[in-house]
């Protein structure tokens, strides 16, 4: 009577007749495609003594035939043990790098060199952020072989990746940001816009769900990276907010989002780099959370609200208690913002004006 393992462990057998060693045991290997089937390793004479060879095998399941494992049986491998230890974005990156590795699938890995891996890197004809992540990828490839005994030299040290150029932080001119409002209604615009009016990283927005946005509050939550980053609330400004509406309504899990699902970084910039391009300028998304950083200082912000909506620690930011007073503090530095007047009635949703001059000192801000 066979033993029941977990799925993918493998099986132990016992076989009819009278056999010396009656006892079979198969293991799952994964094919080029990534597809699993269950091949025989081993008999024993004793169901112990073969469930002993099964566990032996998953330790390290290649130390039988591990010359002939496949980067496709080893990713397959790796994404199950290694892969769940790094962070989501991470992980994500990693999925994405190994689809650029299809060429190599089949090739066993004992065979793959520095220049097989070179060659993937710098023919992907993606960004310097996609070439990055597949030498990376193949740096914990080829660690992981190297650990199951597959290979005893780690070529992955040998490749490089062109560095990312430098950026000297500019940055969006008000010409800028109106030329963003003239295309707003075109592709991911939008999302341009709310970066610049939220200071949310890269992957903070890409990873915000229609769930973190309460349109009643007129708020965001979310964030990541550290303590003073994560769940932190950022009220939205009143020109994005027919924008976050419109978004909301399409029903989506995630804010802004690619064919419904989350968007992976690299694809984005897919997009982000035409937008860009369109209004004739060469800006990152980091760059827009620098805007909104810069232009909140000018504008005599608060550095107390700066930090909590850039999710900075700072030493006068304590526990993140959001309180009435501290949600309408927001509120009213956000709202440094704008081409708007001086006072925004958040309850009603109207700009209250007090008098021209105010409203003349309100608007140095072409925002």
């Amino acid at each position: 009577m066979s033993r029941r393992n977990p799925n993918g462990y493998g099986s132990v057998t016992k076989l009819k007749g009278k056999r010396s060693r009656p006892w079979m045991i198969r293991a799952t290997i994964y094919d080029a495609d990534g597809n699993g089937k269950q091949v025989t390793v081993d008999y024993a004479a004793t169901e112990e003594e073969a469930n002993i060879i099964l566990a032996q095998y998953n330790n390290n399941p290649w130390n039988i035939d591990r010359n002939k494992v496949t980067l496709a049986e080893l990713y397959k491998r790796w994404s199950a043990i290694k892969l769940p230890k790094l962070g989501n974005s991470s992980q994500r990156n990693m999925r994405a790098g190994y689809n650029h590795l299809e060429k190599y699938y089949g090739m066993k890995y004992r065979q793959i060199r520095a220049y097989h891996m070179q060659d993937s890197i710098d023919n992907c004809g993606l960004s310097y952020a996609m070439q990055s992540i597949i030498k990376n990828l193949w740096g914990h490839l080829d660690r992981f072989a190297f650990e199951c005994d597959i290979i005893d030299k780690m070529y992955s040290q040998l490749t490089t990746a062109p560095p990312v150029p430098e950026t000297s932080k500019k940055p969006f001119t008000d010409q800028e940001v109106e030329s963003l409002w003239k295309i707003k209604d075109q592709p991911y615009v939008s999302s341009v816009l709310i970066f610049l009016y939220t200071g949310f990283r890269l992957n903070e927005l890409l990873g915000m769900k229609t769930d973190q946005v309460n349109l009643e509050d007129q708020t965001f939550k979310g964030g990541s990276k550290s303590t003073s980053g994560k769940n932190r609330v950022i009220p939205i400004h009143p020109r994005i907010l027919p924008l976050v509406e419109e978004l909301v309504s399409e029903g989506n899990p995630y804010l802004i989002s690619f064919h419904g699902k989350r968007f992976v970084q690299s694809v984005y910039y897919n997009y982000w780099n035409p937008i860009m391009k369109q209004i004739g300028v060469n800006h990152t998304p980091h760059e827009a959370r620098h805007t909104f950083r810069s232009r909140l200082d000018s504008a005599g912000a608060n550095k107390k609200c700066i930090d909590m909506l850039m999710g900075h620690k700072s030493k006068d930011v304590g526990e993140r208690v959001y309180t009435h007073k501290s949600l309408q503090e927001l509120r009213d530095t956000i709202l440094l913002l704008k081409w708007f007047c001086s006072v925004f009635d958040w309850t009603s949703n109207k700009l209250v004006t007090k008098n021209a001059r105010n409203a003349e000192k309100s608007t140095f801000l072409a925002f």
